[in-house]
């Protein structure tokens, strides 16, 4: 090999080295989060910040709270990657929001169709039962026939291993309010499931705790646990939310929680 031919091949090696040390210098950007809030059956002034702090501690996120939804549209929507539901008009009284304007529900869709993320949090799908595409976008909600027994504590299980959300996950035990019945739709894929057991008040079958939908190019992730900041401080709760969300926002889980 003459000296041109090695000064080339370091001058090569170099090239590669410095690319490679500045793409391990990188870090990816911050996810942008939007939680819907203000309103809900459960106690959305604990669950919120609960929530938000389980993101923020996760660095994975950069999150904003509002307690307006409705008073979103497109242009304010630009700004996220990702929604988060904390946000309910489920048996809404006098003073509370009912419906959401219709350039704000045409506006949603649109964000989450074109390529965005949505998800729901317990009963945060529970809303909008008049409104089809909104049931189709989250998979499931409480029907007719759901009901469930008092807190206790039970195992979660993943029921596709090989989701990006649930891929590794170990089963784990948390103690939060398990929904049995759930009304849900024929586009949903279920990923973690818990066994309702008939002397806890359930209905003696395997029941979906986590679920996904593809909508449009974007996606939707309804994780049903969490019905109280308490169960949100479950690790298992922690690590479904936090994956959760990056499926829901980019299609692919790097984030490693740590479970």
């Amino acid at each position: 090999m003459n000296r041109l031919h090695r000064l080339a091949l370091f001058n090569c090696i170099t090239l590669l080295f410095v690319g490679y040390a500045a793409g391990a210098g990188e870090t990816q950007p911050k996810l942008r989060i939007l939680i819907f809030s203000g309103q809900n059956n459960h106690d959305w002034r604990k669950t919120t910040p609960a929530l938000k702090q389980i993101l923020d501690k996760s660095d994975r996120f950069v999150v904003e709270v509002t307690e307006h939804p409705e008073q979103y549209n497109a242009a304010k929507f630009a700004h996220f990657d990702c929604i988060v539901g904390n946000w309910n008009n489920f048996g809404v009284r006098s003073g509370g929001v009912k419906e959401w304007p219709e350039q704000t529900r045409k506006d949603f869709l649109e964000f989450v169709r074109s390529g965005h993320g949505f998800v729901v949090i317990h009963a945060g799908s529970s809303m909008f039962y008049d409104w089809p595409e909104f049931q189709k976008l989250t998979g499931g909600a409480w029907g007719e026939r759901t009901g469930h027994g008092a807190i206790h504590a039970f195992e979660v299980k993943a029921a596709d291993p090989a989701n990006p959300i649930t891929k590794g996950l170990p089963p784990f035990t948390t103690t939060d309010e398990l929904w049995h019945r759930m009304a849900v739709q024929p586009e949903k894929k279920i990923i973690a499931t818990a066994f309702s057991a008939k002397n806890r008040g359930g209905s003696g079958e395997d029941e979906p705790v986590a679920m996904t939908t593809e909508f449009g190019r974007g996606r939707c992730f309804n994780l049903v646990l969490g019905h109280d900041a308490k169960a949100m401080e479950s690790s298992g709760f922690q690590t479904l939310l936090v994956r959760g969300i990056e499926w829901a926002s980019t299609g692919q889980v790097a984030t490693d929680t740590g479970h």
